[in-house]
């Protein structure tokens, strides 16, 4: 395996930048005040598991359960989250979307459709492919 050029991590650490940008644009043209990144992964991993521990989000998120506590405490004063004590372990906490945690997480998603669209609209499908499975490659790589 070849180290990549200066030009390369140049040419990559721009198309970055400007994809960062547009991501942090469209967000930020939203009705709402926009979140940090771990409170959306934080929405985002509640709503796939609803009644989840914050130990499981840390855990998932691989962050310490301190992170995830502060940013639980932020959404559930910004009414997005909801912390519900289970009747079968009293010192258990369960989390679960409110409506407007649903409503953002909603729209969250919409926003990243719209724009994952945007990214590859000028790829033909197997240039998309690719694009797809390299990004999975790299995501993955634990090296």
């Amino acid at each position: 395996m070849t180290m990549p050029t200066d030009e390369e991590l140049a040419a990559l650490g721009a198309a970055f930048e400007l994809f960062a940008r547009r991501h942090k644009l469209a967000e930020a043209l939203g009705p709402e005040r926009p979140l940090n990144e771990l409170d959306k992964q934080i929405l985002s991993y509640v709503a796939r598991s609803d009644g989840c521990g914050p130990s499981d989000v840390a855990r998932f998120l691989g962050v310490a359960n301190t992170t995830v506590s502060s940013a639980t405490d932020r959404l559930v004063k910004r009414d997005l989250l909801r912390r519900q004590r289970p009747e079968a372990d009293r010192r258990a906490v369960a989390l679960h979307l409110t409506p407007a945690g649903e409503s953002r997480v909603a729209a969250l998603q919409a926003m990243y459709g719209e724009l994952y669209r945007r990214l590859l609209a000028p790829l033909d499908p197997a240039e998309r492919r690719q694009l797809i499975a390299m990004m999975a490659k790299v995501a993955n790589d634990d090296a």
